[in-house]
């Protein structure tokens, strides 16, 4: 019985429904109990709810990067920071929870996998949804003709059409690009007292310097890392600021190395923290996806997958190739020594806060 004095605590969490939600097929009249089925079904109920935290701490961050000026200063943006990591923080846990999972013999597994068919982890509209709200784009996903599918071992038509959706909209990485690209700081105003250190040319002088303490920073091995410079940050390859595989463009790209350089900045600790964050969620998430190559490798072998998939060779695919913020972790392939920095002109070292 509920108690009428307030708010009874299985009663606000609904455990009823959530503690009745677990029904081994295996259990059912005139089947053999597979008692791993039980352990099956919790975990994979308890990532979906953990993507569903996952996904509105996403639409937080999505509605702060979507206003057309993002103050470096707000609460706003120190949220975004906290709420990024808190995903982090669910990722690591959803990582430890595949151990939970190996508890599980192939022979266990065995046991009622066939039951499942044609159901399978690939049909989790939530984990496609996470993807895509923070930039995974259909073309750039592992055999992606594979997600256009209503057939059986593919989406039902209302969450292909929610997917599709998603993918169509601002994405996050969308929305952090058009924020780095609105960086005020190579304004004219704050670079007239800028002594420059290399001839100048037709470049910010800035990245003029930058550039050539950089070429020479690298070794006889790592010349063609030029570039690589050239195409991702000033946009020389056929004049196109997005050419080839790049997600940022280079205005952004320029923008989030500055701010990685300069990082000790007060304006810009908030911001490194945040495009640091987002290279760990794409870490956590290679991750997970590793973890589960490897579980479902020592389940099935090489066996299809129960949604018709080709199982663990699938899922090595997206291993490989789902990373949504590879442009910024490349970041750290054009750092030059500390030591070496271009010295910014005073007006700038103002404006970034340590001068009033």
């Amino acid at each position: 019985m509920t108690p009428n004095n307030g708010q009874y605590y299985p009663s606000y969490l609904q455990l009823e429904k959530i503690l009745d939600s677990q029904h081994p097929l295996s259990f059912e009249t005139g089947q053999s109990p597979a008692h791993d089925e039980m352990l099956f079904i919790i975990i994979h109920q308890s990532y979906e709810l953990w993507f569903k935290q996952i996904l509105f701490e996403l639409e937080f961050v999505k509605k702060v990067f979507s206003k057309e000026k993002v103050d470096d200063n707000s609460e706003d943006l120190n949220l975004c920071r906290h709420r990024l990591k808190r995903v982090t923080k669910i990722l690591e846990l959803l990582n430890q929870q595949v151990t939970v999972l190996d508890t599980m013999t192939p022979l266990d597994f065995l046991e009622f996998r066939n039951l499942l068919t044609p159901a399978s982890g690939f049909q989790s509209k939530q984990f496609r949804l996470i993807e895509a709200t923070l930039g995974l784009k259909m073309e750039k996903r592992h055999q992606h003709d594979y997600y256009k599918r209503t057939n059986e071992g593919g989406f039902a038509q209302t969450d292909f059409n929610e997917i599709n959706s998603v993918e169509t909209s601002s994405t996050i990485l969308q929305l952090v690009n058009q924020w780095l690209e609105r960086m005020p700081f190579f304004d004219e105003k704050f670079w007239k007292g800028y002594t420059a250190l290399y001839p100048s040319t037709q470049i910010h002088p800035f990245w003029n310097d930058y550039r050539s303490i950089y070429q020479n920073s690298l070794t006889e091995r790592e010349q063609q890392k030029l570039a690589a410079f050239d195409e991702q940050f000033l946009g020389v390859v056929g004049g196109d600021s997005n050419n080839g595989n790049a997600t940022f463009s280079d205005a952004a790209m320029r923008s989030a190395l500055f701010i990685m350089l300069y990082r000790d900045f007060p304006v810009f600790q908030t911001s490194f923290q945040i495009l640091d964050t987002l290279i760990e969620i794409d870490h956590w998430l290679a991750g997970w996806r590793h973890k589960h190559y490897v579980m479902v490798r020592r389940m099935i072998g090489m066996r299809v997958g129960t949604g018709n998939t080709s199982g663990a060779g699938y899922l090595e695919g997206a291993v490989q190739q789902h990373y949504i913020f590879k442009d910024l972790a490349a970041l750290s392939t054009y750092l030059i020594e500390r030591r070496k920095m271009p010295l910014l002109p005073d007006e700038l070292i103002k404006a970034l806060g340590f001068l009033s």
